[in-house]
């Protein structure tokens, strides 16, 4: 009989207290893998728009439902457009990375000089508003130039960094079926599809809205609050 007790307890306790918290993580995680999530940006490749420190939320009902865990979809409505800023899986190493939709299935792309040309249509720059460039430290505004990019449909912040090497011309080249092409906002200092090429449909993960968090890794992780809870355009 005293040999009976512990296993009776355990399987009072397996039943009461595990089994109850292990469907709780199960249903957690498949709301994070299917539906919603957060990324933590721990590079530049994004700025002025996203900063290291900052917690983003990712819809994932943005574009399609995918069985939880895989990516493999149940069911699609919509497509990015260009201008979204999504969050998908590298090519080259299934890294996960957070870029902007510049390229879309059948477009034409090329830069000349961190000048964009889209369908052979250049695109137009105006002056970036210091309220923006300004949350960046002051070292690095001083070596960088800042403007805002007139996408069609979609104006958005963007960057280049004086005399960093960087890939500033390429292309034309026009995007494959069902692929999208991809860039850091940051153009000097980005590693994205003028590196690693296109990036598959299925490889996208959802749509980045918004700055939910926000901490400056160079202060102590102090809480940004002027940041946390913003839209991202």
């Amino acid at each position: 009989m005293n040999a009976k007790m512990p296993w009776g307890r355990a399987r009072k306790w397996w039943r009461e207290e595990i089994r109850p918290l292990l469907i709780l993580a199960l249903v957690l995680f498949s709301i994070r893998s299917s539906l919603a999530d957060w990324n933590d940006v721990p590079s530049g490749s994004m700025r002025p728009t996203i900063l290291e420190g900052d917690r983003i939320f990712v819809n994932k009902l943005a574009y399609d439902l995918k069985v939880p865990f895989t990516t493999r979809h149940i069911a699609e409505w919509g497509n990015p457009q260009r201008g979204d800023i999504v969050v998908f899986y590298s090519p080259k190493d299934g890294t996960r990375l957070v870029k902007r939709v510049i390229g879309l299935p059948g477009d034409q792309v090329e830069m000349q000089n961190d000048q964009l040309i889209i369908n052979g249509q250049p695109v137009h720059y105006a002056p970036l508003s210091d309220e923006i460039s300004g949350q960046l430290p002051e070292a690095d505004q001083q070596h960088s130039i800042f403007a805002t990019e007139q996408l069609p449909a979609r104006t958005h912040a963007v960057m280049a960094i004086v005399g960093v090497p960087a890939k500033r011309t390429f292309g034309p080249l026009q995007v494959s079926a069902g692929h999208y092409f991809m860039m850091g906002d940051n153009r000097d200092n980005s590693f994205d599809s003028r590196y690693f090429g296109e990036v598959e449909r299925k490889s996208i993960v959802g749509r980045a809205t918004a700055v939910v968090l926000s901490f400056d890794r160079t202060h102590y992780w102090q809480p940004r609050w002027g940041r946390s809870f913003s839209h991202l355009d």
